[in-house]
This record gives structure tokens, sequence and C-alpha cells, in this order.
């Protein structure tokens, strides 16, 4: 399985980090100027350590990238956490960086895009141009942990919206409990 993970520059960074850090086979990683200041801000997270997870890194800005067309093949993209910005963009179609590019490219070759805001309150504008995504294919999947397997620090909340984007991807993962198992 081949996929795309875009971090953007929304709070939250370390929701895409720990994805990086549990997805599995070829993974293409986009990160925005912005996301690169939010995990500096928000984590200790060494930048340079994405090397050892994912199989080619490229600057937002690099349009001429495969991932930018629709004849190379990918199966999934995931943008995490995604800015309302970002969301914004790719919902009005969009295309001036390599994470909204591809993120077209995921909608009109029909493949899996999902796509987790980190933000609150939301506006109408903001669920307008969620639902506009949703209604062309994509998951909207929020970065909003459950609460019933109790966790017990925010590693535990963390781990269990990576596993839920993990599971929209069909890669099998034990990072929370599972209702009533």
């Amino acid at each position: 399985m081949e996929g795309i993970l875009g971090i953007t520059g929304a709070s939250g960074s370390i929701y895409g980090i720990r994805l990086m850090e549990n997805l599995k086979g070829k993974v293409h990683l986009i990160i925005s100027d912005g996301a690169k200041k939010i995990i500096n801000d928000e984590t200790n997270y060494d930048l340079d350590k994405l090397n050892e997870y994912s199989y080619k890194i490229y600057e937002n800005s690099q349009m001429d990238a495969s991932v930018a067309s629709g004849s190379y093949p990918f199966d999934y993209m995931i943008i995490c956490p995604a800015s309302i910005s970002t969301i914004s963009k790719i919902a009005v179609g969009i295309q001036d960086n390599l994470i909204t590019r591809a993120a077209a490219v995921s909608l009109k070759e029909k493949r899996k895009l999902i796509v987790v805001p980190r933000e609150t309150p939301l506006t109408s504008i903001n669920l307008k141009s969620m639902a506009t995504l949703s209604d062309h294919g994509a998951v909207i999947l929020p970065a909003m942990p459950a609460f019933y397997h109790n966790p017990k620090d925010i590693d535990e909340l963390v781990n269990f919206v990576v596993g839920r984007i993990l599971d929209q991807v069909g890669i099998k993962n034990n990072l929370f409990k599972r209702w009533r198992t």
C-alpha cells in the first residue's frame, strides 16, 4: 500500500507525527512551512527523525513532485492535522501547493482522501467546506478523542484518533482499546 501524508499548520501536529510513526508501506510526506513551525512550538520532536518513517519527503512548494500527478498511483492521502485554510482551498479547487494539489488528485482519481480537521469552534463556512469535501468522497475525521476507554494521558487520547485514521486506510493497529473489547 502506498500513501501520502500531508501535515499542515493546524495545532495538533502530534497527530500527524504519531500517524507517520504508525503508517505502513510506502509513505510520501509533505509538511507545510506552518506545520514545521507548529511542530517546533508544540513538541520536542526532531523533524530529521521523519526520514526514518517516510519513503520520500517533499517540500509543500514542490509542485513537480510525482504525487501531484493523477498518473502516479497511490492508494490514499491523509491530511492530519488539516488547517481550515487547507480544507477551504481544497473545497473550492485551489491547488496552490503540493498538499492541495495531491488532495485534488485524490478526489479526481477517486482515491481515498481523509481530512483530519483540528479546529474549534467551526463556522458555517468551515462546515460547508467540509460538507463539500464529504460530498466529493473525502472522509472527514475530526481529531475528537473518545473517553470510553478511560484514557490516562495525552498519548492515549492521541492514539485513539490515530488508530481511527489507520482503520480508515485498512492498517491494523492496537493503539487504543476498542468499544467493549
